[in-house]
C-alpha cells in the first residue's frame, strides 16, 4: 500500500512570499558551494539534520531564509525540519538564500538531501481475497499543519490496499474526527481511498487524530485487518508567549552590590513544547527613568539583576521596566509578550544626620532640675519613621558631673537637652557641652561616623539665684567619748550661705536625736551634751550615732543635715560570765566550761583572765581553772568530790584590767544527763522545817501501812487469791482507820482502783504524785464501806484525795521495798522542809 499527500498549496504560498522578499534586491543572487547531506527517508519535525557553513559563502549576510517551507535555516547554520518530512524520492534539494540588506547583495546555497531507499515486495496477483500475505497494509505517517488555509477540503494522503489490484474494495473511516467529537472533521472517498480534512485544526487543542482505516470488498468481507492511521498535527507558531504576572513588583536595597538578584519573570507559550516555537528569549525593552541603565535580565532563566551601583532612593526610589518575551529563540520573526516590572529602591542608611547649626546657646537657673533648656533640629534624608532615619544623641564633652541629660523626641526626630541635677551659679557660671548624633540603624557607606556635621557645641549660662542657706556636706561627722561630763561642748553642724559663703547669721535647731543625749547652741550651732554618753546601750553598737540638724536664715529658708557623731569607747565595762548555774554529771562529766562577754571594743576586751579568788580551803581543794581559749576558762573538780551543789567565785579580768566576781552555782550529781539532776538541784542543802519533820512522822506511818499489807498478802496467799503484780507495786495502804469496814487498796495514780476484803478492819487511802515549784500535797482520809480513788488536779496544783468507792477485789501480796519507799519519799521531805524553813 501506498500514500501520496501534494502540498502544492503550502509551497506555493511559501514561494510567493519569498519572491515578494526578494523583490527589494537589485543584484542576482550569486551560488555557492553545493552542500549535500545524508539523511534518513523519514524526518521528525523541528530535529536537526546538519549544518551548512554560511560564513564561508556570504560572512555578513543579515537575513537568511529557506525556498523549502519544510526546512528552517539558523544563523548559524543550523538546518532543521519546520514539521515531518518523508522523503519519497532519493534525492531532494532546496536552496538557502543569503541577504545583505545594507550593501542589497545576495548569495544562494544549495542543500542536497541524499537517502537510501528501500526496495519493497509486490504480492502475487493470484492470492485470493481473504489470503493474508507477508506484506500487510501499514500505518501510513501523516500531518497536517495547524491552521491550514485550504482549500477545503484537504487531500491528504491516499490510502491503498494490495487487495484493490484484483478486486473491487471499498474505504471507510471511523474515530475521533469522524464519528467522534469533532464531527465530520475528516472523510474518505469510498472508491479510491484518498483521506480529505474539511476544515482548519488548532493544535493546540488537537495535536493528533487517531483514525483507523478500513478496507471491504462488495460482498461485505474484509480485504485486510483494520489499518491504524494517526493524523498528526504540526504545530505552528500561531501563539504569543504569556507572562505568568501582568504586573511585577519587585524590591532592592538602594545599598545592593553589582549582580544582586532582584526578582524572576516567567512567561509560558501553548505552542508544541521542546521545539522553536517554544524557546524563549527574556530581554528589557525600556526603563523608567530612562538613564542610566540599572538592571539587566538574562535572557534564558528571566533572573533581574544590577548592572550598577548607583541605586539611590533620594534621587530616584521607584524604576518601571517593560519586560520583553519572544519565541523562535528570539528570532525577529518570533512572537512577542510584554509586561510591565516595577522596582521600588529600599532605604538604607546611607546619608548621616546633620546639624543645622555647629553652635547653640541655652539658660537655666541654678538649682532648677529636670527642666528642658534647649531642642536641636536635625537633618536626615534618609526614609521618614525609619531606623535609618530616627537619631540618637549623645553628650560627648562637659557633662562629666552629670547635670545634663539629652533624649530624642520621636515624632519630630529632635534633640531634648535636660537639666537633671541643680547647677550652682557661685560654682560655674556656663557650662560648654559637645554634642554628637548618629542613627539607630549602622551606617552602609564607607565614610567617617562623626564628621563636622554631625558635632555641635552648646553653652550653657547658669543665671544666679538668691538663694537659702546650704547644708553641705549632708552628713558631717564628730567624735565623742563615751562617759563625757554633762555640759560639755563640742563642735556642731556647719551650714553656709552661698551668698557670702559662710555661717554669719545662720541659726541652728535639733530635728531629731534618738536618746536625748545632746543640746544645740541656736547661734554656733555647737553641741552639748545633756547626759551621759554609753555606748553600749545605742542598738546597733559600732554605728554612728545620728542627730538631725536645721540650719535658718534671716529669711526663715533653712536646709537639713546630719551630724553622725562616733560614739568612743572607753573601758567601762568588765567581763561577764554568762552561766548563772551549771550541772555536771559524776563521773561522765570531768569538767564545765565557762564562758564571758565583754560589751567594749575589742580593744579593752579579750584575753580574758580567769581565777578562783580567796575562797574556803573546801573549794580550793576540790576545784581548780585552766585557760580554754581567750574567752573561756575550764571548771574542773577533784575525784573526791562529793555529789551536791557548790557556790563557787570566780573572777575574770579583761586585757585592760576591768575585773568581776560572780557566784556560780555548780551542781555535782551523780547521772548520765544533767537533766536528771534539776529536780534535786533545787533540794540540796536546804534545813529541815516544821512541816518536813511532820512529813517525815507520816512517812513512817505510811511505812506501818506497808507493812501492814504484806501481812494482808501472805494471808490471803493461803486461800489462793492472786493480786496482779503491777497493781500490787502501785499501791500503798493507809493503816490510820478508825472504824471498821473493808480494806481499800487504791491506786498510787489515782486512775486504778482495787479492794481487798478484811474481816477485821477497813481502810482506804493513796499519796498523790509531788508537785514542783512550791505545789501543795494534801492526804484526806475517809470513813466508810466502798469507796475509790481518785485523783484531781485544780489551780495552784493542789492534789486532793477524794472518797473511795469501788467493788471488792481481793489482795494476795504487796510488793513495796524499801528502796522504792525511799525514793518516792525523799524529794517530798526535803520539799516540805524547805516550806517549812521558809515558813
Amino acid at each position: 500500500m501506498a500514500a501520496a499527500g501534494p502540498r502544492r498549496s503550502v509551497r506555493g504560498a511559501a514561494c510567493r512570499q519569498l519572491l515578494l522578499t526578494l523583490v527589494i534586491f537589485s543584484l542576482a543572487g550569486e551560488a555557492c558551494k553545493k552542500v549535500i547531506l545524508n539523511v534518513p527517508s523519514k524526518l521528525e519535525a523541528d530535529k536537526i539534520i546538519g549544518r551548512v557553513n554560511l560564513e564561508e559563502c556570504f560572512r555578513s549576510a543579515d537575513l537568511i531564509q529557506s525556498s523549502d517551507p519544510d526546512f528552517r535555516v539558523l544563523s548559524d547554520g543550523s538546518v532543521y525540519t519546520a514539521r515531518a518530512v518523508v522523503l519519497s524520492d532519493e534525492k531532494r534539494s532546496f536552496t538557502i538564500w543569503l541577504s545583505d540588506k545594507r550593501k542589497q547583495k545576495q548569495k544562494e546555497v544549495t542543500v542536497l538531501l541524499e537517502h537510501q531507499k528501500k526496495v519493497l515486495k509486490t504480492r502475487h496477483t493470484r492470492e485470493t481475497v481473504l489470503r493474508r500475505a507477508k506484506r500487510r497494509w501499514a500505518p501510513i505517517p501523516c500531518s497536517m499543519q495547524e491552521n491550514s488555509l485550504g482549500p477545503f477540503p484537504l487531500f491528504l494522503q491516499q490510502v491503498e490496499s494490495d487487495a484493490a489490484q484484483n478486486y473491487t474494495v471499498f474505504y471507510s473511516i471511523s474515530g475521533r474526527g469522524v464519528d467522534q467529537e469533532p464531527l465530520n472533521l475528516f472523510y474518505i472517498e469510498r472508491d479510491t481511498g484518498n483521506l480529505f480534512c474539511t476544515q482548519p485544526v488548532d493544535r493546540e487543542e488537537y495535536d493528533v487524530f487517531d483514525l483507523i482505516a478500513y478496507a471491504s470488498t462488495a460482498d461485505g468481507y474484509s480485504a485486510d485487518l483494520p489499518l491504524p492511521l494517526p493524523i498528526r498535527v504540526e504545530d505552528e507558531n500561531d501563539n504569543h508567549p504569556v507572562f505568568t504576572e501582568a504586573i511585577y513588583n519587585f524590591e532592592v536595597s538602594e545599598s545592593s552590590r553589582l549582580g544582586t538578584t532582584v526578582g524572576v519573570v516567567c512567561a509560558t507559550d501553548r505552542d508544541e513544547p521542546d521545539t522553536m516555537h517554544t524557546r524563549l528569549k527574556y530581554s528589557i525593552l525600556q526603563q523608567t527613568p530612562r538613564s542610566p541603565g540599572l538592571f539587566s535580565v538574562h535572557p534564558s532563566t528571566g533572573v533581574i539583576t544590577t548592572v550598577s551601583h548607583y541605586l539611590d532612593r533620594e534621587v530616584v526610589d521607584k524604576y518601571s521596566l517593560i519586560m520583553k518575551v519572544q519565541d523562535m529563540d528570539g528570532q525577529f520573526f518570533g512572537l512577542i509578550g510584554t509586561s510591565t516590572c516595577i522596582i521600588t529602591v529600599t532605604d538604607s542608611n546611607d546619608n548621616a544626620p546633620t546639624f543645622r547649626q555647629n553652635a547653640y546657646e541655652a539658660f537655666v537657673e541654678e538649682n532648677a532640675f529636670n527642666v528642658e533648656i534647649l531642642r536641636i533640629p536635625v537633618e536626615d534624608k534618609d526614609l521618614i519613621n525609619t531606623a535609618n532615619w530616627r537619631v540618637n544623641f549623645t553628650i560627648l564633652k562637659g557633662n562629666e558631673n552629670g547635670h545634663f541629660k539629652i533624649s530624642t523626641d520621636k515624632e519630630t526626630n529632635e534633640g531634648v537637652l535636660c537639666v537633671v541635677k541643680p547647677l550652682n551659679y557661685e560654682e560655674n557660671h556656663q557650662v560648654n557641652l559637645e554634642i554628637g548624633v548618629n542613627n539607630e540603624a549602622p551606617f552602609t557607606r564607607d565614610i567617617p561616623r562623626v564628621t563636622a556635621l554631625n558635632r555641635a557645641l552648646v553653652t550653657v549660662h547658669v543665671r544666679d539665684l538668691d538663694e537659702g542657706p546650704e547644708c553641705t556636706p549632708a552628713a558631717q561627722y564628730v567624735r565623742i567619748k563615751e562617759n563625757l561630763a554633762v555640759g560639755s561642748k563640742i563642735n556642731g553642724y556647719k551650714a553656709y550661705d552661698p551668698e557670702t559663703r559662710n555661717g554669719n547669721g545662720l541659726r541652728y535647731k535639733k530635728l531629731h536625736d534618738p536618746k536625748g543625749w545632746i543640746t544645740i547652741d541656736e547661734i554656733s550651732g555647737s553641741i552639748i551634751t545633756s547626759k551621759i554618753l554609753d555606748r553600749e546601750v545605742e542598738t546597733p553598737k559600732n554605728e554612728l550615732y545620728n542627730i538631725t540638724v536645721l540650719a535658718i536664715d534671716k529669711d526663715n529658708r533653712s536646709c537639713t543635715g546630719t551630724l553622725a557623731v562616733d560614739i568612743e569607747d572607753v573601758n567601762d565595762n568588765p567581763p561577764e560570765i554568762l552561766q548563772e548555774y551549771v550541772v555536771i554529771c559524776k563521773p561522765k562529766m570531768g569538767y564545765t566550761d565557762i564562758l564571758a562577754v565583754d560589751p567594749d571594743e575589742p580593744v579593752h576586751g579579750a584575753p580574758f583572765y580567769f581565777s578562783l579568788p580567796n575562797t574556803s580551803p573546801e573549794i580550793s581543794r576540790l576545784w581548780s581553772l585552766t585557760k580554754v581559749n581567750d574567752t573561756a576558762a575550764r571548771l574542773s573538780y577533784q575525784k573526791n568530790a562529793g555529789f551536791q551543789e557548790y557556790t563557787i567565785p570566780i573572777t575574770v579580768k579583761d586585757r585592760a584590767g576591768q575585773a568581776a566576781t560572780k557566784l556560780l552555782r555548780v551542781n555535782l550529781c551523780e547521772c548520765t544527763h544533767p537533766a536528771q539532776c534539776r529536780v534535786t538541784s533545787r533540794s540540796a542543802g536546804v534545813v529541815l522545817g516544821k512541816w518536813a519533820i511532820l512529813a517525815i512522822l507520816l512517812g513512817i506511818a505510811l511505812l506501818f501501812s506497808v507493812l501492814l499489807t504484806l501481812v494482808c498478802g501472805v494471808f490471803g496467799a493461803t486461800k489462793g487469791k492472786r493480786f496482779p503484780e503491777d497493781l500490787a507495786q502501785q499501791n500503798l495502804i493507809i493503816s490510820n482507820t478508825e472504824a471498821p469496814g473493808d480494806d481499800r487498796v487504791c491506786s498510787a495514780n489515782g486512775f486504778m482502783t482495787q479492794t481487798a476484803n478484811n474481816s477485821s478492819q477497813g481502810f482506804c487511802g493513796t499519796m498523790g504524785s509531788g508537785m514542783k515549784n512550791g505545789g501543795q500535797e494534801t492526804i484526806e482520809m475517809m470513813k466508810g464501806g466502798n469507796q475509790t480513788l481518785e485523783s484531781c488536779r485544780g489551780a495552784g496544783h493542789h492534789h486532793t484525795l477524794d472518797s473511795c468507792r469501788g467493788g471488792h477485789t481481793e489482795v494476795d501480796n504487796c510488793r513495796y521495798t524499801y528502796s522504792e519507799w525511799h525514793s518516792f519519799t525523799q524529794p517530798r521531805l526535803g520539799e516540805e522542809s524547805i516550806r517549812g524553813h521558809t515558813g
